[in-house]
């Protein structure tokens, strides 16, 4: 009697909710029908939009007892596919998934797991069972079926049911209303417009070195240590600030007032009375565009000078509107003549002191600076993938005038950041791998900036070359040189945007089961930007970061700063290494020095080939990633000053290479490999009372010399030490290698013939 009256309540309760979901529907349709369609207000393409949407799998649930069974019976599968296909076929019910937010990918998506929940489940919630049970018996109309799909939809596709959310986290229209401690200033905006060598950065310099406080906003670590040197040589106690490091004038680490740092290290908090931005023109950058932006909108300082080129002023003084602030203009010319050579060059026997040959790759530094010593002189070179020392180093011996070294080659990293004393600069081409708006790379002409910042490299004021000198290397160049260089800069006209770890924090919220890169996609794809004034910067590489550490469990803030580490995603073994530092980090196990030394093989030798030289590169930037992680996570990347010691000394042996690097080109046209035979047991290292002997047998046998060898060392797959554990095996165990290639060669026998 119990059992029959439980069973009474439950029909009845099922019938009212039955009758509440059909009223429901009616009035949704009611009101979708004077409403407007709810994902039509994204600007981006809907389509593409919502394949960045990664469906959560939704398995059924297992219950002992099938209630619904009870009430209506057992549903036969059959019938139950025939009532959902028509379901779905309804153009009316289109319509409304679409108003709900569901285009036509994810209702397809929605549908496949709707239809795949309800065949293979055992048990259907009990109010679905009802509905379809009465829709099968002709009580019902396969349109009631609406709310349970809506229900699975949402539950399968989270952002349904916060997409006003993630628009109002992403509506980047308004930067300036980001930084209220900015905004609170009267701030005064100075620019100084000019190009290279016109005193332009001089005269800010002069401002913030009388200032009673200041920060300097550099985009390279070069440039913000010669102001950090410079502003102490004369008198102004000046702290350096950079991703890697941080020096203080004052012994015992107490903060001056004057700071000099990168730009993506500006602080935002701290008041000054002025502030320094330099080479503001790359705020247009692609990848660290948004780093100028923040500075210019959010430097709390009473004074702003911003110097770079002339083409940058029209934007400025837009984005300045926006703030409400005053602007100043002005303009330099350059201090020395600069005059367009009516000959191109030739040919390398006609290269000169103080002339500087202009690359954009490093094939053409290597054949060049061959070419040229074949011929007697001396060079000196420069380019972007050397340490900082390095290239100071080379650039004091090309500068100096009783060097017997007269002549340098250098990619376009002379543009900024070092003081050399050119006479004539030579562009051997004008052609340059440039990143495109989606992050890929395409040979193409310099841009007239581009031309400009490199040609003013010569003839510096100041300097035994007062007047300046170009041309070019091919003679059929030399015309398009002169139509870049008789242009003026080319307008920038947006500055660059990128999500902050807040914004992406609120996206993870919304949508846990999304991956770092994936939320990234979305942002970008969703966000609304003020197309007049700013566009979203380059996020390849941190997507490219995030998906190589996506398998390795690390909270989300810790990831988004992993992401955010200066890389170059071309060297294998850096990326190597930063998995491992991510690895360790989620285990959290210190990355201690000895671990490091154990996984980069300290102590180096000095390289034998351009190989070799490659791979101390590739270390050097180890060691910065390093010093970069230090000061982000200082409880587990503990050993800093050790390896900046470390580094010093790596510093020292790269430049050792560079001095060399005709002999290590004519090695590595021999295929002499260093890791082909170690040096002696004769290499010991101390730092700070800590001392380390590695042993290295020398070995006379020619194994791992050849060019696999050379081009697995290239990439980073394979060190010098795990070379030589490979030779031990070897060597140890030559029967067991012989008759593994034996069965390798009785495995590729020839195919039989008839």
């Amino acid at each position: 009697m119990i059992t029959m009256l439980k069973t009474t309540a439950r029909i009845n309760y099922f019938y009212r909710y039955k009758n509440f979901l059909q009223h429901l529907l009616i009035t949704e349709r009611l009101c979708f029908s004077t409403s407007s369609v709810y994902y039509s207000r994204g600007k981006k393409d809907d389509v593409t939009l919502s394949t960045l949407f990664k469906p959560v799998s939704i398995t059924p649930t297992s219950d002992d007892i099938n209630v619904g069974a009870e009430l209506t019976g057992i549903l036969n599968k059959a019938d139950l596919l025939k009532v959902l296909n028509k379901f779905y076929q309804l153009p009316e019910i289109k319509l409304l998934l679409n108003e709900n937010g569901l285009d036509n990918y994810l209702q397809h998506q929605a549908y496949i797991s709707f239809r795949r929940f309800c065949l293979d489940a055992q048990t259907l919630p009990v109010d679905l069972h009802v509905v379809i049970s009465d829709i099968m018996q002709g009580a019902g109309h396969p349109t009631d079926i609406l709310p349970y799909f809506l229900r699975h939809a949402k539950q399968m596709f989270p952002h349904l049911d916060c997409m006003d959310d993630l628009k109002k986290i992403s509506d980047l229209r308004t930067p300036p209303n980001w930084y209220p401690e900015a905004r609170a200033l009267n701030r005064k905006i100075i620019i100084h417009a000019g190009p290279t060598n016109s005193g332009k950065t001089y005269h800010a310099l002069e401002r913030f070195m009388t200032a009673k406080s200041g920060v300097y906003c550099g985009p390279l670590k070069l440039l913000a240590t010669e102001v950090f040197n410079k502003s102490n040589r004369n008198g102004t106690p000046c702290d350096l600030v950079t991703g890697e490091e941080r020096s203080y004038a004052d012994p015992s680490k107490n903060p001056s007032a004057h700071v000099a740092c990168t730009v993506e290290m500006t602080s935002l908090s701290t008041p000054y009375e002025v502030a320094v931005i330099d080479e503001i023109q790359m705020i247009r950058d692609p990848s660290r565009g948004w780093a100028w932006t923040r500075a210019l909108l959010g430097c709390v300082a009473d004074e702003i000078h911003l110097c770079g080129e002339v083409g940058s002023i029209d934007l400025l003084q837009q984005l300045c509107l926006t703030t409400g602030e005053d602007v100043e203009i002005r303009k330099y010319k350059r201090l020395t003549d600069l005059q367009i050579e009516d000959t191109a060059l030739g040919s390398l026997e006609n290269v000169q002191p103080g002339d500087c040959i202009v690359c954009f790759s490093k094939n053409d530094i290597y054949s060049v600076s061959r070419a040229i010593e074949a011929s007697g002189k001396e060079v000196a070179v420069i380019y972007g993938g050397l340490p900082p020392g390095t290239k100071l180093a080379q650039a004091a011996k090309f500068n100096d005038p009783d060097n017997s070294c007269k002549v340098l080659v250098a990619t376009d990293a002379i543009g900024m950041g070092l003081n050399l004393s050119i006479r004539r600069v030579i562009f051997y081409s004008l052609i340059k791998p440039v990143v495109n708006e989606k992050g890929e790379k395409e040979m193409d002409t310099i841009s007239v900036s581009q031309a400009l910042q490199i040609a003013g490299r010569a003839g510096r004021y100041g300097t035994q070359w007062e007047q300046g000198f170009v041309t070019t290397f091919k003679s059929e160049d030399l015309q398009t040189l002169g139509s870049l260089l008789s242009q003026t800069p080319e307008p920038i006209v947006k500055a660059g945007l990128h999500p902050t770890a807040d914004q992406i924090e609120l996206y993870a919220y919304h949508l846990p089961n999304a991956t770092l890169s994936n939320l990234m996609d979305i942002f970008v794809n969703l966000c609304t930007v003020d197309d007049s004034l700013y566009f979203m910067c380059n996020i390849e590489d941190f997507k490219f970061l995030a998906d190589m550490i996506q398998h390795v469990p690390l909270p989300l803030r810790a990831r988004y700063v992993f992401c955010c580490a200066p890389i170059n995603k071309k060297m294998p073994f850096v990326c190597t290494m930063f998995l491992k530092f991510a690895r360790q980090y989620s285990r959290n196990e210190a990355i201690t020095f000895d671990w490091l030394c154990r996984n980069i093989g300290w102590p180096l030798q000095s390289p034998r080939t351009i190989i070799d030289l490659v791979h101390l590169e590739a270390v050097f930037d180890v060691l910065d990633l390093y010093l970069w992680f230090s000061y982000r996570f200082m409880d587990l990347f503990r050993d800093g000053p050790l390896v900046r010691d470390m580094q010093k000394e790596l510093d020292a042996i790269i430049q050792q290479g560079v001095v060399q690097l005709t002999r290590l080109l004519r090695n590595s046209e021999t295929v002499v490999s260093s890791g082909a035979s170690a040096a002696p047991d004769e290499d010991q290292f101390s730092i700070n009372r800590r001392k380390q002997n590695y042993l290295r047998e020398q070995k006379s046998a020619p194994i791992g010399g050849g060019r696999l060898t050379e081009r697995l060392l290239a990439q980073g797959l394979l060190t010098p030490n795990m070379l030589q554990e490979l030779k031990k095996e070897w060597i140890s165990n030559p029967n067991d290698s012989q008759s593994e290639m034996t069965m390798l060669r009785r495995k590729r026998k020839p195919p039989y013939k008839k």
